[in-house]
């Protein structure tokens, strides 16, 4: 199985985020982890990288709810940057309910939408199906 260079968590919450890093590391799938407390963070991170001609994460694991901007915010500003290689994204929330999975449509990540935490079985499968 291929691995991935880069990944991003943009998660506030810090047992999520060690637990969810744990994962990543347990995996053995992913070279190089970035981590973001919240989805301006993971803008600004993002655009600073285009700017620089850095790599970018071939995988983002965002959660919804944070301070500053939350996920949805993420991904309305997201979209509006001009990315030139494919960003697998997954919703990776606390929330399960049809108004998240509904809205989650608007941004074609349904099918991207994982109730935490996230486990090492999903985590492969994800990397599986990017490559």
């Amino acid at each position: 199985m291929n691995k991935i260079n880069l990944a991003c968590v943009v998660e506030d919450d810090p047992i999520h985020l060690f637990l969810t890093k744990q994962v990543i590391s347990l995996s053995g799938l992913v070279k190089h982890t970035l981590v973001c407390q919240n989805g301006k963070e993971a803008y600004e991170m993002l655009s600073s990288r285009i700017d620089l001609k850095e790599s970018l994460p071939e995988l983002i694991l965002l959660d919804l709810n944070m301070p500053i901007w939350d996920g949805w915010q993420f991904l309305d500003e997201f979209t509006s940057i001009p990315v030139n290689q494919k960003i697998t994204i997954y919703i990776v929330t606390s929330s399960s309910s049809e108004e998240d999975l509904i809205r989650a449509e608007k941004y074609n990540l349904r099918g991207n939408y994982i109730v935490k935490p996230i486990t090492i079985d999903k985590l492969r499968e994800i990397i599986y199906e990017m490559n």
